[in-house]
């Protein structure tokens, strides 16, 4: 029987994932099916409980179950622990692997599609929310001069600094920026709405790239006023892209190639 997976959300009509994982499996010659799974939103324990009784093998996980699927899983990986969340699951031998691939999916669009290494840059976070938390482990990873997270409300940045207990590490809220970095990247979700986080001109220069976690046919807010102050732009397709190939190398066990994947994809915005 051929392999069967999916993305699991709601609303999912949207998903790009499935396109994305058909050509990875093409690319590497694996035989999968991979579909869109939409789960009503107190239904989502059922919905995986379902899917590994009909014999699938594994699924990703979009909003807004990402909690969700951390608490139904029965053992997590030391980056889905980290982040608190889980947007890829494993389903083998009764057990329900929750794994989080979107930290590894920024850090190797940074490093690979962008040519910009994190290891010795400072790195600014806006957000201290769950899409913040999910990449922290794996910028820390990299080795960068420090990773400083900003937020709204302090007190929410400070917290995730303590948690995570690393001397690289230190918050401050929007307004106490008061130089530009190396590495920006916008984890809030003002994007979603056209709005911008308060951060002040002074965060950027030209030698800054402004990563933006949210992606659309055109440049977001947050990428506008970057690049008006000098900075080098981009957006989250790249991350979507990445994240999925690391979630393909966890339930296969073979790399795909992304360049191409990532270029179909922006022609067909």
């Amino acid at each position: 029987m051929t392999d069967r997976y999916c993305v699991i959300g709601n609303p999912i009509a949207h998903s790009k994932s499935p396109d994305i994982h058909a050509a990875y499996a093409a690319q590497t010659g694996q035989s999968l099916v991979y579909e869109r799974c939409l789960a009503p939103l107190d239904g989502f324990a059922d919905r995986v409980h379902a899917l590994v009784a009909q014999g699938y093998k594994g699924a990703n996980v979009t909003v807004p179950f990402k909690l969700d699927a951390a608490a139904i899983a029965t053992r997590l990986t030391e980056r889905a622990r980290a982040a608190g969340a889980v947007n890829t699951l494993s389903f083998a031998d009764g057990a329900i692997v929750g794994d989080n691939t979107d930290g590894a999916g920024l850090v190797n669009d940074l490093t690979r599609n962008a040519g910009v290494p994190v290891a010795g840059k400072r790195v600014l976070l806006l957000g201290a929310g769950g899409a913040a938390r999910g990449v922290i482990l794996p910028l820390l990873e990299q080795g960068p001069l420090e990773l400083v997270i900003a937020n709204r409300t302090r007190a929410t940045a400070d917290a995730l600094v303590a948690q995570f207990g690393s001397p690289l590490l230190r918050a401050c809220g929007f307004g106490d920026i008061t130089e530009p970095f190396d590495i920006v990247i916008n984890a809030t979700s003002a994007s979603l709405a056209g709005d911008l986080p308060p951060i002040p001109a002074e965060t950027f220069c030209q030698e800054t790239l402004a990563l933006d976690m949210m992606y659309g046919k055109q440049p977001t807010v947050f990428m506008q006023f970057a690049g008006s102050h000098g900075a080098r732009v981009r957006d989250g397709l790249g991350m979507l892209v990445e994240q999925a190939a690391e979630a393909f190398t966890v339930w296969r066990g073979v790399r795909p190639e992304t360049p191409a994947v990532l270029e179909q994809l922006r022609a067909s915005l």
